[in-house]
């Protein structure tokens, strides 16, 4: 089984964590931050996406700003919320995604 990849907790970039970085917006950011290392990135979309409706006109961009994700990435999660989840590939990625291998890359083996 492969090993899984530690990735790297964001820091959030907003003014409230800057004035106040021990205040409870900080700690709901830091929070946020933390879910969002442990979960694929189908799951880190979808997240995103039901706290941007939850936090309604400007959520997108309030998250872009806390989590490090653009804002199309943050669309396609709340866009993904909105669809029924019975028509999903049970893949992440589509097909085709990602760098070719090796053996494919280098012709010349």
């Amino acid at each position: 089984m492969p090993n899984k990849v530690k990735r790297r907790i964001h820091t959030c970039e907003c003014v409230d964590c800057q004035l106040h970085p021990y205040g409870q917006i900080a700690k709901r950011h830091q929070a946020i931050n933390r879910v969002l290392v442990e979960l694929n990135e189908r799951n880190r979309r979808r997240f995103v996406g039901v706290l941007a409706n939850q936090q309604g006109w400007g959520g997108t961009s309030q998250l872009t700003e806390v989590t490090g994700l653009s804002r199309t990435t943050i669309a396609r999660g709340r866009r993904e919320i909105e669809k029924s989840n019975k028509n999903l590939p049970s893949k992440i990625r589509r097909s085709g995604a990602g760098r070719l291998r090796v053996e494919k890359n280098n012709l010349e083996y």
